[in-house]
């Protein structure tokens, strides 16, 4: 007689416990059909969706009327669709999972490249093919006012004390800003809607810097080792490549005016200058891999450093110029790594179930930052995330919390940042309502 109710318990939590695996698999999905569509990845989006017969797909606009797209527009959509960059967080999911069938209704913002919001309703319907989840459909709907009269995000642009962990604010503004560099005379760079600002530490005023035809600045760019120069990552329309996103590097005077380009394939994404400032380190994408890549910062011809599969990215030279520390999805799990600065003897430094982004080594060698998200991202670096930022000691690679958990992710801490002292890190955290 006992037999009976123990086995109803073993049986209530093995479906308990499959739905909340069901929930995670079907969150992660939704997340890199999103990414993929963004980046420009069509073979990844198309891995998202499988065709059915009764597949449907609608898209709702302000004014009442429907558009149907054709589920194979999404398994292969036209070039122009696909790959305007920018990123999206999910919200206030709500998920029905019966059997092999599933439909998710969520919110999404988006921001594209210059910084613009939208806001919608979207229901996702899915079935389970082979045991994969896979999208079969969508209705989307799209509101009728800007986000931005619906949702209040707020950057707050702030520093932190390694030592002492004390965090200070320099500015609070509601508008989307990232990626803190700090230069030695007192200022940070930072960007906001493909444009890039100067923001005092003293005065905390925002100045628009000149970056001349470069109006479309993603977050990846930095002050040159002399800091006289700026690299700076540009999505150039004018590239005559069929890719979508075609973001090249450039640099440019450190006080603005006319960038120069650096690289001709796209798309390409600077993260690291040599101590020397000759050569400049980035991720790029070619053949379908993002691997790390050096070039002249005359430009010329590129030369390719890592060659596993998986995401290689966050490319940054160590101060003596002996390595390059980087971020790499190779092991399955995105971990911190470095390599010499001629990509041979790559070593692991991280080996935790976090998923660790972007490293900068500090001015005076001894430390290492990071990013982590505190879930398993794969290959995703999202916004919207709960992180934090660690610290490892170069020396002995003993690894410690310098912030609490927060919210940020892409744009936190994605280019070097450290203050020329090596005392305090620059990084930006957000609020979302």
């Amino acid at each position: 007689m006992k037999l009976i109710p123990l086995l109803s318990i073993l049986f209530c939590t093995t479906i308990h416990s499959q739905r909340e695996k069901d929930s995670v698999e079907i969150i992660k999905l939704l997340e890199k059909e999103g990414l993929t569509w963004r980046v420009g990845n069509k073979e990844g989006h198309a891995e998202c969706w499988e065709a059915t017969s009764n597949a449907i797909n609608v898209m709702s606009r302000p004014d009442g009327s429907f558009i149907d797209v054709p589920v194979s527009i999404m398994m292969d959509p036209p070039s122009n669709m696909i790959g305007n960059g920018g990123f999206a967080f999910h919200s206030n999911h709500k998920i029905r999972i019966d059997g092999n069938s599933a439909i998710v209704g969520h919110n999404e913002v988006s921001v594209d490249v210059q910084g613009k919001e939208s806001l919608s309703y979207e229901v996702r319907f899915l079935e389970r093919f082979d045991g994969e989840w896979k999208m079969v459909g969508q209705s989307m709907h799209f509101y009728d006012h800007p986000a931005e009269n619906k949702i209040d995000t707020t950057s707050y642009i702030q520093t932190v004390d390694i030592e002492t962990g004390r965090i200070e604010t320099v500015l609070q503004i509601n508008e989307h800003f990232e990626a803190p560099n700090w230069h030695p005379e007192g200022y940070l760079i930072v960007n906001s809607k493909g444009k890039l600002y100067t923001l005092d530490l003293n005065t905390k005023k925002l100045n628009l810097l000149d970056t001349g035809f470069a109006n479309k600045c993603n977050n990846d760019h930095g002050i040159s080792p002399d800091n006289k120069w700026l690299a700076i990552s540009h999505n150039d329309k004018n590239n005559p490549s069929t890719k979508s996103y075609k973001s090249a590097i450039f640099i440019m005077p450190i006080s603005g005016g006319t960038p120069k380009r650096v690289t001709t394939k796209v798309p390409s994404y600077w993260h690291g200058w040599s101590p020397n400032g000759k050569t400049l380190a980035y991720c790029a994408e070619r053949n379908g891999n993002y691997d790390v890549y050096t070039i002249g910062v005359k430009g010329g011809e590129e030369k390719r450093l890592t060659t596993t599969e998986g995401l290689d990215d966050g490319p940054e030279y160590s101060p003596d110029g002996k390595y390059i520390y980087f971020n790499s999805y190779r092991t399955g799990h995105m971990q911190i790594w470095r390599m010499l600065a001629n990509g041979k003897k790559p070593e692991q430094l991280t080996f935790d179930e976090k998923s660790n982004w972007f490293p900068h080594p500090s001015p005076d060698g001894k430390w290492i930052v990071y990013i982590a998200y505190t879930t398993d991202e794969k290959q995703n670096h999202l916004f919207g995330k709960q992180v934090k930022l660690r610290l490892m000691d170069v020396e002995t690679k003993e690894i410690r919390d310098i912030t609490p958990v927060f919210f940020g992710g892409q744009g936190t801490i994605n280019v070097p940042s450290w203050s020329p002292d090596s005392k305090k890190l620059a990084f930006v955290s957000y609020s979302v309502n």
